[in-house]
């Protein structure tokens, strides 16, 4: 099965923008961004995979992996399995996670569609700086939650962070921003609130913490609420 059959052309233009030249200065671009614009540190979400990260983790939407490159693993050989619909942020990614020990096994993807990968298999999932980027509101963007709901171990973690419109506090640079990236398509947050991300979480896990830093909001969540169809999957 075509794992990027059913992709909208949004989300295809939007993981396109990930060439290996923009590649080469993401890792600049988005420090500045997270400090100066949306004031979300990135000390903040690499602690926040120090707290979570498992033997077994998926990321999705891996951007070049640098969290993953620096966050410290419970297990001296972690599985690390990446899902992301932009082949060159999984072949940029996986280089670096050789560099570091790690082989990773990498799959082409979307987080709108069910995750190619196995069913109730990870203890821990991440997916930073992801969600303000994919198409529709949180209310289709909550289908998302159900896919890695249903990927995760019975005891797994799902930790990111994303960048809201609503419920959280914005400057007038972080204004200008966003309005700038929803404009040339890299953004599709321009409904998100702080309370439509909690129900969204809530809607596919039973434990659910969420919190703000500048602009931004970042959660874990714990008890996947798995769709019955996942149920059904697994007795076969």
């Amino acid at each position: 099965m075509d794992a990027t059959a059913g992709i909208s052309q949004a989300e295809r233009a939007g993981a396109a923008l990930y060439s290996s030249k923009v590649l080469a200065i993401y890792d600049l671009w988005v420090w500045f961004n997270c400090r100066f614009i949306w004031r979300c540190p990135i000390r903040d979400t690499l602690a926040l995979y120090d707290a979570n990260m498992s033997g077994d983790h998926l990321d999705i939407g891996t951007g070049t992996g640098w969290h993953l490159c620096h966050t410290t693993y419970p297990t001296a050989q972690p599985t690390v399995t990446l899902v992301d619909l932009n082949p060159h942020s999984l072949d940029e990614t996986s280089r670096r996670l050789r560099r570091r020990g790690i082989d990773p096994v990498a799959r082409v993807g979307s987080v709108l569609q069910p995750l190619p990968v196995d069913r109730r298999r990870f203890r821990s999932v991440s997916a930073t700086w992801v969600m303000h980027c994919v198409p529709g509101g949180l209310d289709s963007k909550g289908k998302a939650f159900g896919h890695i709901a249903d990927v995760m171990a019975d005891d797994g973690v799902f930790f990111g962070a994303t960048v809201l419109a609503g419920g959280v506090p914005h400057t007038a640079l972080s204004r200008a921003t966003m309005r700038r990236f929803l404009r040339t398509g890299v953004f599709h947050n321009e409904a998100d609130d702080l309370p439509g991300l909690v129900a969204a979480l809530e809607r596919a896990f039973e434990s659910v913490q969420v919190g703000t830093r500048g602009s931004a909001a970042v959660w874990t969540a714990r008890g996947p609420r798995r769709a019955p169809e996942a149920d059904t999957a697994e007795a076969h």
